[in-house]
C-alpha cells in the first residue's frame, strides 16, 4: 500500500492547509476530465480522503493492532468495522487464548483499498477484485451495499481458503453531485429573471429520475430547494434515502425576453 504522504508529496507532519493545498494541485493536475491518468488521480484522491479526516489520519498514523481490531457482521455476508473487539477476541481471552468449542482461528486478513464511484455507491453494485496472495492471483467477487461512504470498511469472510478479505472504499468525486453525509448537493443556474417571476424546470437525481422543480416567484439567489428522498441510502437500505438540495446560482441572459420584463414591470411594488 502505498505512502499516502509521498502521494500528496507532504511531510507527515503537514497542516490540514498544506495539505488541501498540495491535494488541489495534484488533483487539478491529473484529473481525467483534464486529461490526467486516472490510477494516479484515484490514488490522490485516495490519501486525501485519509489524511484530511483527522480520525482517519490518527488511524493511519497509529494502526491497530491485528488481535484489537474488530467486526461485527452485517448483512449480505459482509461486516463492518466498529473499532472495537470481536466477540471470538473475548472468547479466546478467556479460554487462555483457545477460542470456544474447540476451534482455533487462524484465518490470514488481507487489506486493501477499492476505488469506486458515486453511482456505484448510490446503487451498489459487484466487482471483481485481483488479489495477490501467496498461492497465486485470486479472482474475488465483492459485493458492494448501495450507499456505502467514503472510509466504510468491509469484511468479506469466505473467499478466500483460510483468510478473510478486508476492503476500505474510497468514494471518488462526482462533477454533479457533492455528497455530505447521506444527502447530495447540486448546483443549478437560473435566471434572475426567472427568479423573480417564477419557473419550472427538470432536475435528473443520481437515480436518474426526472423531477419537476418549482421556482416561487421572488425567491432569493444562493437558496436551497430540497427535494426529499432523491439523496443516498441511509444504512445499506435503498428504501431509505437522504435528500438532494438544490444550490440557486443566478445569472443574467444575453437576452430578455419582452414578455417577461412586461411582467416584471407590472409586478414591481407587490
Amino acid at each position: 500500500m502505498s505512502d499516502h504522504y509521498q502521494t500528496l508529496g507532504v511531510a507527515k507532519n503537514a497542516t490540514p492547509d498544506q495539505i488541501k493545498k498540495a491535494y488541489r494541485k495534484l488533483a487539478s493536475k491529473h484529473h481525467p476530465d483534464k486529461g490526467g491518468d486516472k490510477e494516479v488521480f484515484q490514488n490522490i484522491q485516495s490519501a486525501y480522503d485519509i489524511l484530511s479526516d483527522p480520525q482517519k489520519r490518527h488511524q493511519y498514523d497509529n494502526p491497530i493492532p491485528e488481535n484489537l481490531r474488530g467486526f461485527q457482521t452485517g448483512p449480505g455476508g459482509f461486516s463492518f468495522n466498529m473499532h472495537g473487539m470481536d466477540i471470538n477476541d473475548i472468547f479466546s481471552q478467556m479460554f487462555h487464548g483457545q477460542p470456544p468449542f474447540g476451534q482455533r482461528q487462524n484465518k490470514q486478513i488481507f487489506r486493501t483499498n477499492v476505488n469506486i464511484t458515486l453511482l456505484d455507491a448510490f446503487n451498489g453494485t459487484n466487482i471483481q477484485y485481483k488479489l495477490n496472495t501467496h498461492t497465486g492471483l485470486k479472482i474475488i467477487d465483492i459485493k458492494i451495499p448501495p450507499g456505502i461512504k467514503s472510509g466504510d470498511q468491509m469484511r468479506y469472510d469466505n473467499v478466500l481458503d483460510s483468510a478473510i478479505l478486508v476492503v476500505e472504499f474510497i468514494v471518488l468525486p462526482n462533477l454533479n453531485f457533492d455528497r455530505k453525509d447521506n444527502d447530495l448537493y447540486s448546483n443549478v443556474s437560473i435566471s434572475v429573471l426567472d427568479l423573480i417571476v417564477g419557473t419550472k424546470f427538470e432536475f435528473t437525481t443520481i437515480s436518474g429520475t426526472k423531477v419537476e422543480v418549482n421556482v416561487r416567484p421572488k425567491t432569493q439567489p444562493y437558496m436551497q430547494l430540497r427535494l426529499q428522498g432523491h439523496g443516498m441510502p441511509i444504512n445499506y437500505n435503498p428504501d431509505i434515502r437522504g435528500d438532494q438540495l438544490l444550490l440557486i446560482k443566478p445569472y443574467i441572459p444575453d437576452n430578455i425576453d419582452q414578455t417577461i420584463l412586461d411582467s416584471i414591470l407590472q409586478n414591481r411594488g407587490k
